[in-house]
């Protein structure tokens, strides 16, 4: 058995299990080399995923003898407290699938990957998948997956309004937006809870303005720009216009099942996913229009790679796996397997799927949010600043303005 499955009622329960029972890479006492990779239920079939890991290692055990891989699966709850504390306690893995907005933090405990991709590996790539594993200059893990979060919307809303065009930009979703209010229907949805991602909700707006979250050097933030304003006063006229459900600006989002969306009376949403909505909507009435746009045309989008540790007793060998795991052919079949995309440019997965085809088109223009340690801690003081605003207690420019003074001392 090369895996495990590992589930622990809280963070601690699971940093104690690891801590007493994780060891790195090095001579398993057989004169062999054994690398410990830790991943997550990406493929969301239990057995699948188990089946799809328990093959990968065979393969590559036998290709290579001298190397023993060991893959452990745990939950996806609590995983970055379960790996900071094992790797503070030296009982981490050699390999660990990461996504973006973990890199930076267990950057420096991260061997660069660039020394182990040739050339030629790396400008198969989309721009965008190594954009997003490269911090400060260093490439810090292996593309494996790719997401992207476009505009979609619900065909039978459109039919039932009479309308047969789609909204591909800020304005022209505004100047539906009352045709759609007249017949009983949100013409988009906005998640404002503050715990969760604004890589989902509000900065694709921003970013859709022109404008980041952060400066280039990740020093100081810019959320609070021209750009910031326009996109917090895009979403206050939905809000202020009844165009969106106000319920869920500033309480706990719901599941999925007792929202209008389940309904069928929203319309358009860039924070749901087709497979989020088409058991709802009906798969035949999942139009992907693609990455919103108002200056830009850009959606968030999230890159899963593999990266190794610098405590890995064989970085060689945990490389050598990396790579073979990497390789297109097992890359693919994991990336249907788990739904999602191929960070290889060019390398459309889904050509007879519609809507999954669609969704492929819209990969070069994702923007997987920032890379920057204290991104998630920024994120918790702009949140409940954007709700005071599209709640009428303060201006989208004081909202902003008071988030960024905040944020200031988290960055300076």
């Amino acid at each position: 058995m090369r895996h495990r499955s590992a589930i622990a009622a809280t963070a601690l329960a699971v940093a104690g299990a690891l801590l007493a029972g994780c060891g790195g890479s090095g001579d398993s006492g057989s004169g062999k080399s054994t690398v410990t990779m830790w991943t997550y239920p990406v493929i969301a079939d239990d057995k699948q995923n188990h089946a799809y890991w328990d093959e990968q290692v065979a393969a590559f055990e036998k290709a290579n003898p001298k190397n023993d891989v060991k893959v452990e699966i745990f939950p996806w709850a609590n995983r970055d407290e379960a790996l900071t504390t094992a790797l503070a306690g030296g009982k981490g893995p050699d390999v660990a699938y990461l996504i973006p907005d973990q890199v930076p933090k267990y950057a420096p405990n991260i061997e660069p990957f660039d020394r182990y991709m040739t050339p030629a590996a790396k400008q198969a790539y989309r721009p965008a998948a190594i954009q997003a594993a490269t911090v400060d200059g260093k490439l810090m893990d292996a593309p494996l997956l790719m997401s992207t979060e476009p505009l979609v919307c619900n065909k039978k809303v459109f039919d039932a309004v009479g309308e047969t065009r789609y909204p591909t930009t800020w304005d022209e979703l505004l100047a539906m937006a009352p045709e759609f209010k007249a017949k009983g229907y949100d013409i988009t949805t906005y998640n404002g809870d503050a715990t969760g991602s604004l890589n989902i909700s509000f900065y694709p707006l921003l970013w859709e303005a022109g404008g980041d979250v952060f400066s280039k050097d990740g020093k100081s933030v810019t959320f609070d720009s021209p750009a910031g304003v326009k996109a917090l006063t895009f979403l206050k006229k939905l809000v202020d216009g009844g165009y969106v459900e106000k319920a869920p600006i500033t309480k706990t989002s719901p599941n999925i099942e007792q929202t209008r969306i389940a309904q069928n009376k929203v319309a358009c949403s860039w924070q749901h996913l087709p497979g989020d909505v088409q058991q709802y909507w009906g798969k035949e009435n999942v139009h992907v229009v693609g990455q919103f746009k108002d200056v830009k045309q850009v959606g968030y989008g999230t890159v899963g790679g593999l990266s190794i540790f610098k405590k890995a007793g064989d970085k060689d060998a945990a490389a050598k796996w990396i790579n073979f795991v990497t390789a297109k052919a097992q890359m693919d079949a994991y990336d249907k397997k788990a739904g999602f995309f191929s960070p290889l440019a060019g390398n459309d997965l889904y050509a007879d799927d519609p809507v999954m085809s669609a969704m492929e088109k819209t990969l070069d223009q994702v923007d997987v949010g920032p890379l920057v340690p204290k991104a998630r801690d920024v994120m918790g003081v702009l949140a409940p600043e954007i709700q005071a605003a599209l709640i009428g207690k303060k201006s989208p420019e004081d909202a902003l303005r008071d988030a960024a003074k905040e944020a200031k001392f988290m960055t300076g």
